[in-house]
């Protein structure tokens, strides 16, 4: 049976201190979890129920063992991750400082395993047959990765869901923002959903006003553009004239790094249920504020009937505002 989520990309061992508000330098303990932003995708659909796998490579470590466990633990198919020769699995550290500082440090060189994937090593026909396919900007920051990637999105050629996470990590890039923008815009031609923050439409596009940015990206090819504006909420824009601004869901924050994430396993669930546009971005928007308020990522996605309670008691919160 096709994957109702795939997901390609990122994949990694996040360590993260159990102190917080501590330097990396003071840190005495760590928790250690499963990471990747499309790794954490996957997790936060099979939280719902849904199928699905990721396409990725680890090294050949004992933490690529324990990527597979975890996995496999969080029901996703493991079945694609392969293994690199070059270099061990990526390790990813942070800093807590909440609740809006959160510094991150890659362990990604001289290359990641996951940017080591090839064309060739693709199971073509699981892309295209999957309900979504979900991808990011960070797979095309170097090859093989960038031409795997395309050659994905060629073959899938829009079918079915098609989700671009715009995903800009400036310190994977050789290339500067503007010469990066041309391979975005390739992406961006076979993606029927862009997701991304300011910063990341702005290289996406050269807009960073929101709704500036979310006309560019329909202007690009997508069928759905998803503006994320942090505290100032969501801005969503179809090409059918759908505009669904959403406000922002009240967290006290303990570590923002894995709201994105979560916001898009929520978003794939959405978007798999046939619900309307506000539905599916305010699901997400709930869910990716429920992780902010976790310490970690994978091991925080929330199930549907939590993110229904948050957003029941933020409506019931905003109605005793208004009286």
């Amino acid at each position: 049976m096709p994957f109702e989520v795939l997901t390609m990309g990122r994949v990694g061992v996040d360590v993260y201190p159990l102190q917080r508000g501590v330097g990396l330098a003071e840190v005495t303990s760590f928790g250690k979890y499963l990471g990747g932003s499309p790794t954490n995708v996957a997790v936060a659909a099979a939280r719902y129920g849904r199928s699905s796998a990721v396409i990725t490579k680890t090294g050949r470590d004992p933490f690529g063992e324990f990527v597979r466990s975890a996995l496999e633990g969080y029901g996703v198919d493991a079945r694609f991750v392969g293994t690199s020769q070059i270099a061990p699995t990526p390790v990813t550290f942070c800093e807590i400082f909440p609740p809006d500082d959160f510094p991150l440090y890659f362990y990604r060189l001289p290359k990641a395993p996951d940017l080591d994937i090839s064309a060739g090593e693709l199971d073509l026909d699981a892309v295209r047959a999957a309900g979504i396919f979900w991808f990011t900007g960070t797979g095309l920051s170097e090859e093989p990765s960038r031409s795997a990637t395309l050659a994905a999105l060629a073959h899938r050629a829009k079918a079915g869901t098609t989700v671009f996470d715009l995903d800009w990590r400036p310190m994977f890039w050789s290339a500067s923002p503007d010469e990066a923008r041309a391979y975005y815009a390739e992406a961006l031609r076979h993606t029927t959903v862009a997701v991304g923050n300011l910063d990341e439409c702005e290289v996406a596009t050269g807009e960073r006003e929101p709704s500036a940015a979310a006309k560019a990206l329909l202007a690009a090819g997508v069928e759905l553009a998803v503006v994320k504006q942090g505290p100032k909420g969501v801005l969503a824009m179809g090409r059918d004239g759908t505009v669904a601004e959403i406000p922002p869901v009240p967290v006290d924050v303990v570590n923002g790094l894995g709201a994105g994430d979560a916001f898009g396993g929520a978003l794939c669930h959405g978007l798999l249920s046939g619900w309307d546009t506000r539905r599916t971005v305010s699901f997400a928007n709930a869910a990716g504020a429920i992780v902010a308020g976790r310490l970690s990522c994978s091991d925080a996605m929330p199930t549907e009937a939590e993110v229904t309670a948050k957003l029941q008691a933020t409506n019931s919160d905003d109605s005793q505002r208004e009286v």
